[in-house]
């Protein structure tokens, strides 16, 4: 069996589970609760499937058990902040809250389920470029390893500050100025969390682009769409997000004004938000 169809079967099983289990309990976080275990389960698919046919899988293997570090790094972020105990994610309920019932069932069912559910799959696939051209590795999969593997510390990084200002916020009775972190990595980026996931998909759909390129091919190819869109997807979100907390947080506008949105640069000029 081609891995991709098999691939394929298991997101169409996955984006039904979501949908089914999004219309009984009334909230739509199921597909976050997948979003760091499936990606996993589709790159080991493309690398059993080497391993199995007696290719060479090394390329496949190293891509692997990166996602594996991704998707076990996210799952225990996620599950730290209440994510498996039936908590939706605060942005959903928000938008339930504009949209009449049948308009963010349509919503639901499009974007929540199937877009994302799709997006899961095109991200993973510069693996299946790599299982069609098992060729031999190269000093371009290992720079491209490395790279992946700071960004995932990077994120990891910014996750761990983001947590300790919300325990400490906690602590401190729910307030604790000027209501978001800014500190750290926060002080070059307002998401570089957002940033380093991005760029570890931008670099695996690299890795994949190694195995067309040694076989003669580019270093462009159709798979750029799952990293291209999943960007598309952190930007609208990003800005979605930043509107709440503009509308929460007065300090909030300051912020914006003087750090990048994504990608981690010295703070500009201007009257930064003072951190407690």
């Amino acid at each position: 069996m081609d891995p991709l169809l098999l691939v394929l079967i298991v997101a169409g099983v996955a984006a039904a589970f979501c949908w089914i289990t999004s219309l009984v309990t009334n909230e739509t976080s199921w597909i976050d609760r997948l979003w760091s275990v499936v990606p996993v389960v589709y790159v080991w698919i493309f690398a059993g499937a080497a391993l199995v046919a007696g290719i060479d899988a090394t390329r496949l293997v190293v891509m692997a058990v990166l996602v594996t570090a991704w998707g076990a790094r996210l799952t225990f972020n996620f599950a730290r902040k209440g994510g498996y105990t039936g908590m939706e994610d605060y942005r959903w309920a928000i938008l339930r809250g504009r949209m009449t019932t049948w308009q963010f069932q349509l919503f639901n069912i499009f974007f929540i389920v199937l877009f994302q559910s799709a997006l899961l799959v095109l991200i993973t696939l510069p693996a299946y470029i790599a299982w069609q051209h098992p060729v031999p590795s190269t000093g371009w999969d290992a720079a491209f390893a490395v790279l992946f593997a700071a960004f995932l510390v990077g994120e990891t990084i910014a996750d761990q500050q983001q947590w300790n200002f919300h325990r400490a916020k906690a602590s401190a009775g729910g307030t604790l100025e000027p209501g978001f972190v800014t500190t750290g990595l926060f002080a070059y980026s307002r998401h570089p969390n957002f940033f380093f996931e991005q760029a570890q998909w931008w670099v695996f759909y690299a890795l994949g682009a190694v195995a067309l390129v040694v076989s003669g091919g580019s270093w462009l190819n159709w798979t750029i769409a799952g990293a291209a869109l999943l960007t598309v997807l952190f930007i609208g979100s990003t800005i979605f997000t930043e509107s709440i907390s503009a509308s929460k947080y007065p300090a909030y506008r300051d912020y914006q004004r003087t750090t990048s949105m994504l990608i981690p640069l010295p703070r500009r000029r201007g009257r930064a938000p003072k951190p407690a």
